[in-house]
């Protein structure tokens, strides 16, 4: 089995304009696809919004810059992500597809082990 990183990226102005439904809704089917996946699923979290972001750069002479705010400026966000176990990227995909993005969509990344 190899480790996957499915990243969820949505825009966090609709989740703003969200109603409490919507919002209870999009939860409920996070419920729903833990459940079905436990088997995949090792870990995963929401992040908070953008907003509360710090980003710390290192530049060219190795001096580093605290600023205030997300890495880039994009219209889709990263907003949380699972860890899962999967044979291969196919399955990966196959869980990936599951995941409840209604506002964006879902990256899948395998992760790195270094010897």
């Amino acid at each position: 089995m190899a480790g996957y990183l499915i990243l969820i990226y949505e825009d966090e102005a609709a989740w703003s304009e969200a109603d409490e439904a919507t919002a209870r809704e999009v939860y409920e089917q996070h419920g729903v696809f833990g459940e079905a996946n436990r088997a995949a699923v090792s870990g995963g979290n929401a992040l908070a919004a953008t907003g509360s972001a710090t980003t710390i750069r290192r530049g060219a002479g190795g001096e580093l810059t605290v600023t205030d705010g997300p890495f880039v400026e994009t219209k889709e966000a990263l907003g949380g992500y699972y860890l899962i176990e999967a044979a291969d990227l196919d399955e990966a995909i196959a869980v990936a597809k599951q995941v409840p993005a209604r506002f964006g969509g879902v990256e899948v990344r395998p992760i790195r082990v270094f010897d």
